[in-house]
């Protein structure tokens, strides 16, 4: 998914610490065949080069799509797992530093809306309904793999441990002789900050522009992208969302990264397991 991982575990041996760790990156390279965008013959790139068709798909990509489109109608569309086409927009243009045209900005924007996705559990498949549709699931995916990175972890008798990965968090038991591991959050507030200072067997994801950005025609935009407006964010928030599913809190951070403070009371009221934290400047 474009990052490292990284594994901290406490273990009865160095021998049971390194077959789990080696099982857990082995799950998370499999994974990637499945999520990545950037492999041609990934799952995700199957299903969108046959837009318009039904396409077979597997457990994982079924179970993480119903997750991305419940939070996409939870938050009004702040998240979408469709919005890969505005996405290859601003990647070029921040590599060009031209901004995309308004004819293009249009053309991109009607191939994106979570709506048409539809999904057969029964049948375990997916279709995209129009043709140049294209998923993206890098707001989401992460957080599950690093959740199937943990469940591995513990079937092979590792309780104890953190996964972090591109600003994901996932925290197992507390290390030994501690209540939990402790992630510091600078600028949250006290109950985000708690939590966060005695994770345990939950999974914190941050989401924000206040390290990445595209600056294009002289203009400095966020990477952060509204999929509704097709534009980047106007604040300069980063988001951090606490929350037992580490693939719910990775979509939702990307969500409340969107909405900014709006977003806050949405987000506690149709996911209460959630803790919710802003920090940055408007």
């Amino acid at each position: 998914m474009g990052t490292r991982v990284h594994i901290a575990l406490h273990a009865s041996s160095r021998a049971v610490a390194d077959r789990a760790a080696r099982a857990a990156y082995d799950r998370v390279a499999g994974l990637e065949d499945i999520f990545s965008d950037y492999r041609p013959q990934s799952e995700l790139n199957r299903i969108g080069s046959s837009a318009g068709t039904w396409v077979p798909a597997s457990h994982e990509m079924l179970r993480v799509m119903g997750l991305a489109l419940h939070v996409a109608e939870a938050t009004d569309g702040a998240f979408d797992p469709t919005i890969r086409p505005l996405v290859a927009l601003w990647r070029e243009a921040r590599d060009t530093g031209v901004p995309p045209s308004a004819a293009r900005m249009d053309s991109a924007r009607a191939l994106v809306g979570w709506r048409g996705v539809k999904v057969d559990t029964a049948r375990g498949a997916i279709m995209l309904a129009r043709t140049g549709m294209q998923l993206d699931m890098g707001g989401i995916a992460k957080g599950f793999i690093l959740d199937e990175a943990m469940r591995v972890l513990r079937e092979h008798g590792v309780n104890s441990a953190l996964i972090e990965a591109g600003g994901d968090i996932v925290a197992g038991a507390a290390p030994p002789g501690r209540s939990g591991w402790t992630v510091q959050v600078p600028g949250a507030g006290p109950s985000f900050a708690s939590r966060a200072a005695v994770l345990a067997n939950e999974a914190i994801a941050t989401s924000g522009s206040a390290a990445q950005f595209v600056e294009a025609g002289g203009v400095r935009h966020s990477h952060v992208m509204d999929p509704r407006s097709g534009l980047g964010v106007p604040h300069a928030l980063t988001a951090h969302v606490i929350h037992p599913d580490a693939a719910a809190a990775d979509a939702l951070a990307t969500a409340l990264s969107v909405m900014g403070p709006a977003g806050v009371d949405v987000v506690r009221q149709r996911f209460p397991r959630a803790e919710v934290a802003l920090t940055g400047s408007q």
